[in-house]
């Protein structure tokens, strides 16, 4: 795949993840280079391992194991409601400011 694919990749995924906080009434990680370092990672293994797998999560190997870890896994609505924001630090919490 190209750079050019991966970037048009990346800049879907941060589009759907967008829509996806807004519609949970979240907010994506205010910070830049965190957040696209996350975007980064789930656009690379989508082409890799063709799912948006948590780049922060590994893999078993096991497809059906494996499920619970496409974005948004099935872990992250717990750790944004007692933690603030998911394990990878895509989703947080909105905060009164």
């Amino acid at each position: 795949m190209t750079d050019i694919a991966q970037e048009e990749l990346e800049e879907q995924i941060l589009k759907w993840a967008e829509d996806y906080a807004r519609k949970n009434g979240w907010t994506l990680n205010p910070d830049d280079k965190q957040l696209q370092t996350v975007i980064r990672g789930l656009a690379r293994n989508t082409i890799r391992f063709g799912e948006q797998y948590c780049p922060c999560r590994l893999r078993s190997g096991d497809a059906e194991e494996d499920k619970k870890i496409v974005c948004p896994c099935i872990y992250h609505r717990d750790e944004v409601e007692n933690e603030g924001q998911c394990h990878c630090r895509l989703y947080f919490q909105k905060t009164d400011a």
